[in-house]
């Protein structure tokens, strides 16, 4: 099934100072996950464009003075992005930079028959022109991301692969 479109309300308790906010969901049928477990499916499956995105992101912060999200070694890291919480039904991703602040909320709910709904909520607070003129030139993009990292939810042999280790 493909990720849908769903309308989201601010403010949202994850970052209630959000002033923009993007919700996509995934109908996903024969398998059950946690949050995390989604949250991490969707990151390390992500489409090499959307990697190169991330990468490119990280590299021009550096370059221009931002806060780039800290590197992967870290235990606490899905992805490049932090976790600042995670229980079965929610995961909550993200960083606090001088120029925006930015989550990613992944949960999980019972779906319909047998299935299981994965929600994909991106919230961000502008804190200035500078994090004002990153995110209008970011969003096309992101807004392309966020499907794409869902997509990848539904397959788990790929995550490992591409990071060399065995399957759970």
């Amino acid at each position: 099934m493909r990720p849908r479109r769903v309308a989201v309300s601010l403010p949202n308790p994850w970052l209630p100072g959000a002033d923009w906010a993007d919700r996509h969901e995934l109908l996903l049928f024969a398998e059950r996950m946690t949050a995390a477990e989604a949250a991490l499916r969707a990151l390390r499956n992500a489409s090499g464009w959307a990697q190169s995105f991330l990468e490119w992101r990280n590299r021009v912060a550096a370059i221009i003075g931002l806060n780039a999200a800290p590197h992967p070694t870290h235990s606490d890291l899905i992805g490049s992005i932090p976790m600042m919480h995670s229980d079965d039904r929610e995961t909550v991703l993200g960083y606090d930079a001088r120029h925006l602040h930015f989550r990613i909320v992944v949960d999980v709910r019972e779906g319909p028959a047998d299935g299981q709904v994965i929600g994909m909520t991106t919230l961000v607070r502008r804190r200035n022109t500078v994090g004002r003129l990153c995110f209008a030139a970011a969003m096309p993009l992101l807004t392309a991301i966020v499907p794409a990292l869902l997509r990848g939810v539904c397959d788990p042999a790929m995550a490992f692969q591409r990071n060399g280790n065995e399957q759970p």
